[in-house]
């Protein structure tokens, strides 16, 4: 079912595509303490609160173009921070790091609060609480959700012989997600930037002493907010993939689908329900495991983005492959393995007992991905590979070793700093 975009009436539309972010991040107040206040943008579906009441959560509309979408999420940006340095109860900060600032304990943190016909989402905010604990809520990074263009998919669909337009786009995202799964090492080790903690996270006694982990994404790493089971999926058909999470809700492991904490998540348009996906069908893919990278002021890279949208594209044209349960079981082990710091301890299992030091295994993928996009005469594309092989090739440019060496000596304090640069530039 992979796209032949040697096909000239696919191949045209091969980077087409839409588009859109979801960042979270914390409210802070300017020495380094969790925000206490009501979430300040009620009523804004472009500005919502994710787990706790001051984690903010920034939802782009739709957009044709990585600059389009990336523009929208920094003036989104712009917007809260404007109205958080003008609170009546006082300033506050967007955070700019996906791991935490300071922690009084678990009372610290404020479950978002709703009301009236909402109070479910409060009533599941609880649940989570209790079976994973708040600290590992208020980990934040950022979702990169896509979908192929609607002529692209019309054009692959009249090229198939399946029965209806939405079938063939529920075979394309899963077989997507197969392979965004199966890869999501890269995308971690790429775009790892988190590996200065307070040591409050851990202790509460321990607020202010600065702890490294080896770790450059706890939040990707076996320490990070994942079940605590792996979860394993059937990838046949659109009705077997919903059959396999349901099975998980109706064992007691998960209370409900959006319990399941996977690198990718497949989305109808609307209500995000296992009901309207198997009503509605995949309208796109959520790509989960984005570090908010503190280097950039609105959390990610351009470049970054367009590498996603190539790798994706990238990922398509590879032949389909079974995704059996113990591939399932090696991609997440390979994800949690490439949130370390340490390199040469990062092996990933590249098939039946084969590994590969990360950096290899990755400049393997960038190799070939750019040979793909040089046989489509794509020249243009080839500077974006070029910066994420730099990173590989040069360790002092991923943006965890960059991160390491500016903030170890007082992360918090430094953090605030930093926060209150980008307040500042966001407000010219």
């Amino acid at each position: 079912m992979s796209l032949d975009f040697r096909n000239p009436d696919i191949g045209k539309y091969m980077l087409k595509g839409n588009f859109g972010l979801e960042k979270e991040c914390l409210r802070v107040t300017p020495d380094g303490f969790l925000a206490h206040t009501e979430h300040p943008f009620i009523n804004n579906p472009n500005i919502e609160r994710d787990f706790c009441e001051n984690q903010v959560e920034l939802i782009t509309d739709v957009s044709d173009s990585i600059d389009e979408v990336f523009e929208e999420l920094a003036l989104l940006q712009k917007k809260v921070v404007k109205t958080l340095q003008n609170l009546e109860t006082g300033k506050e900060l967007l955070w700019p790091f996906s791991n935490p600032p300071y922690i009084l304990g678990e009372q610290d943190i404020p479950i978002a609060n709703y009301k009236g016909t909402h109070i479910g989402k409060e009533l599941y905010r609880e649940y989570l609480a209790q079976k994973y604990g708040k600290k590992k809520m208020l980990f934040s990074g950022i979702h990169f959700n896509f979908s192929f263009s609607k002529e692209l998919m019309e054009k692959g669909y009249r090229e198939s012989n399946l029965p209806s337009l939405k079938e063939y786009k529920n075979k394309i995202y899963l077989e997507l997600a197969k392979k965004v799964t199966k890869y999501s090492w890269l995308i971690v080790y790429l775009t790892a930037a988190s590996p200065v903690m307070d040591g409050s996270f851990f202790h509460d006694e321990d607020k202010g002493k600065v702890v490294l982990k080896n770790l450059a994404s706890p939040r990707c790493s076996k320490i990070g907010y994942w079940n605590d089971f792996v979860p394993l999926l059937d990838y046949d058909t659109m009705q077997s993939y919903i059959r396999s999470i349901e099975a998980y809700v109706e064992q007691g492991q998960l209370k409900e689908a959006m319990e399941l904490y996977y690198p990718v998540r497949l989305k109808p348009t609307g209500e995000n329900s296992l009901e309207n996906l198997k009503k509605s069908g995949v309208n796109h893919i959520e790509l989960r495991m984005l570090d908010l990278n503190p280097l950039e002021s609105v959390g990610i890279g351009k470049t970054d983005l367009n590498f996603l949208h190539l790798f994706i594209v990238y990922l398509m044209f590879l032949k389909d492959e079974e995704f059996s349960h113990l591939e399932q079981t090696m991609a997440i082990k390979n994800e949690k393995r490439a949130a370390k710091y340490e390199e040469q301890s990062i092996w990933i299992e590249t098939g039946w007992n084969t590994t590969l030091l990360v950096r290899q295994a990755a400049l393997d993928v960038l190799d070939s991905m750019e040979h793909f996009f040089e046989s489509f005469g794509k020249m243009e594309f080839l500077e974006v590979i070029c910066f994420q092989r730099e990173k590989i090739l040069y360790p002092q440019k991923r943006y965890a070793v960059q991160v390491k060496e500016k903030f170890q000596e007082d992360y918090v304090k430094q953090g605030v700093m930093l926060a209150e640069k980008y307040a500042y530039e966001l407000g010219q």
